[in-house]
């Protein structure tokens, strides 16, 4: 079985690896104030263009949501995010338990919010006569790339930034693929725009090449303070923080961070290719990692026998949205070997 089913199938990369093993012994501080952590910050901070950005590191992509939205926000506060979007759909009421609504907007054209929809949920809500009775929006939390593997332009981004900046929200970005994001071909957006544009965004590890682990970089002073107490709080102050930064300093020293995502998304292209020369129309657009073509049952039943692949639900009586995943560690033999069978059909 050739598994496309998600893109944290493998441990780590090599190199990833290697590096863990040859620090193992070594004796350091704990909590992340090791010189890992601290080279690692700093390499991040180059990538930002930015020396004022606090840098955090944490386990997982859950963790590190919920810890920035239950930081940022007062009790009778909510976090703007697209139907589609992950603390909306697929973490369990994570963000809910900490006490705080997800105010999801739905119909968002390829998973993406506009700043024109985050506009007008804050001003119907603040045009309310009963607003206090009522959940007040205080963040935008966006994907890039989002659920659906599409990405924001610049131009985009910008527009949803200047928004937030005049309605007093901050903007939150969920970088667990930002990997793939970066390094897709096209795309303008970089992570000194996201430190330039984001009140926080995370670079995501799990899915892009390491054991596990998220860099959280907060560029907005107002949620810089303390939040190692709500890191700890949340349970992500990990003793052994040096086991996080090790993997980032090793995969954001010499570029291999962007190898990897340029890898995966050269994978995806050649499934997205071979769909489409077959004729079969896509759910969206995505140039990263993550494919969606439209396939008749039959199709499904006949691939399922030697791929592993997600299914995103019935279009209609007798299609389905489907999921190809590739990431880091896809060999391009195996997309290719997908492509020759789908060409077969």
């Amino acid at each position: 079985m050739i598994r496309f089913n998600c893109d944290y199938s493998e441990g780590a990369h090599p190199r990833v690896m290697e590096h863990l093993m040859e620090t193992n012994m070594e004796q350091t501080a704990g909590y992340g104030e090791d010189p890992h952590c601290q080279r690692a910050a700093q390499l991040i901070r180059g990538k930002c263009g930015r020396e004022d950005v606090d840098v955090h590191f944490l386990v997982g992509g859950t963790q590190t949501n919920l810890t920035v939205i239950s930081a940022a926000l007062r009790p009778h506060q909510g976090v703007i995010a697209a139907e589609t979007g992950h603390v909306n759909v697929h973490e369990s009421g994570a963000i809910e338990a900490t006490g705080h609504k997800v105010l999801a907007i739905p119909g968002c054209k390829e998973g993406k919010l506009t700043a024109e929809q985050v506009r007008k949920l804050v001003e119907d809500h603040y045009n309310d006569e009963t607003q206090e009775h009522m959940v007040q929006p205080k963040m935008v939390y966006i994907s890039h790339p989002t659920e659906l593997g599409t990405l924001y332009t610049k131009a985009e981004l910008e527009a949803i930034s200047a928004v937030c900046r005049e309605k007093n929200l901050f903007l939150y970005v969920d970088g667990a693929r930002l990997g793939y994001g970066i390094t897709a071909p096209g795309t303008d957006v970089t992570m000194a725009d996201l430190a330039r544009l984001c009140d926080a965004f995370y670079i995501g590890g799990t899915k892009v090449g390491a054991l596990f682990g998220e860099a959280l970089v907060i560029a907005a002073p107002a949620l810089k303070e303390d939040f190692r107490y709500f890191i700890k709080q949340k349970g992500g102050l990990l003793a052994k923080g040096r086991l996080l930064g090790v993997q980032f300093e090793t995969m954001l020293e010499d570029g291999l961070y962007e190898e990897m995502g340029k890898h995966a998304n050269e994978a995806a292209a050649i499934i997205r290719k071979a769909f489409a020369d077959k004729g079969f129309p896509f759910f969206c657009d995505s140039p990263t990692n993550q494919q969606f073509p439209i396939l008749p049952e039959n199709v499904m039943k006949k691939l399922s026998g030697k791929y592993a692949f997600a299914d995103f639900g019935k279009v209609d009586e007798n299609h389905h949205a489907v999921r190809f995943c590739t990431s880091w560690a896809t060999p391009l033999e195996h997309a290719q070997a997908l492509a020759a069978d789908v060409a077969a059909l």
